[in-house]
C-alpha cells in the first residue's frame, strides 16, 4: 500500500512538474523565494497593528516567531527522521525532473517547510484578523497554495511532502492561534 502511495505520488509529480514552461519559471521562483512574502508580511503587520494594542502586537509576533521555528523545525525533523529523496534526488525520476532553479536543495523532501511555514501564517493571521477575516483567509490560503504548488514546479518536493506541509502547517497555525488567545485573555486584558 506505502509502495503504491509513494509510486502515484512520483507519477503525480512527474505530471504536475512536466506542465512548466520557460515563460512561467520565474513567476513561480519569485513566489517560492522566501522574501517575495515581504510584501504581504508588510500588510499583516499594519492590519493587526491597526487592530490591536502594541502589546497585543507584540504578542502576536512572538507567537508568530515560535509558530515559524516549531514549523521549520518539525519539518526537518520529519525530513531527517524518513529521509525521503526530494524528486530532483531520487535516481529513479531525477532524469525527468524538470528543474528550474539552478540547484536541487537539501536531500530529502518530506514534508514542505515551505508548504507548513505559509499555511500556517495563513491560518494564524486569516482566523486571527477579525475586520477582514473571511477575505484575508481567503488572500492567505490562495497565497499559501501557490508558494505550496511552486515547490512542485521548480522541481523540488512531491505532491505528498506539500499536501502534508499544508495539513501540518494549518494545524500549527491553529495551535498558535489558540496559545495567542490563551495568552491574550490571561495576561494581556
Amino acid at each position: 500500500m506505502l509502495q503504491e502511495l509513494i509510486a502515484a505520488d512520483k507519477y503525480i509529480f512527474l505530471y504536475l512538474n512536466s506542465l512548466g514552461s520557460d515563460a512561467w519559471d520565474n513567476f513561480w521562483l519569485f513566489l517560492s523565494h522566501k522574501l517575495s512574502a515581504l510584501p504581504l508580511y508588510m500588510f499583516l503587520l499594519i492590519v493587526s497593528y491597526k487592530e490591536l494594542k502594541l502589546k497585543n502586537l507584540l504578542v502576536v509576533l512572538g507567537c508568530v516567531i515560535v509558530l515559524i521555528t516549531v514549523s521549520d523545525q518539525l519539518s526537518q525533523l520529519f525530513k531527517y527522521g524518513l529521509l525521503r529523496l526530494r524528486p530532483c534526488h531520487d535516481l529513479e525520476i531525477m532524469e525527468q525532473v524538470r528543474l528550474v532553479k539552478n540547484y536541487c536543495g537539501g536531500k530529502y523532501s518530506y514534508f514542505s517547510a515551505h508548504a507548513s511555514n505559509t499555511f500556517a501564517i495563513a491560518i494564524f493571521f486569516g482566523l486571527s484578523l477579525r475586520a477582514f477575516s473571511r477575505k484575508v483567509l481567503a488572500l492567505l490560503l490562495v497565497w499559501a497554495s501557490l508558494v505550496s504548488y511552486s515547490r512542485i514546479y521548480i522541481g523540488v518536493h512531491y505532491p505528498l511532502d506539500v499536501i502534508s506541509g499544508a495539513f501540518i502547517g494549518s494545524f500549527l497555525g491553529w495551535l498558535f492561534l489558540k496559545l495567542y488567545l490563551f495568552l491574550d485573555c490571561k495576561f494581556f486584558k
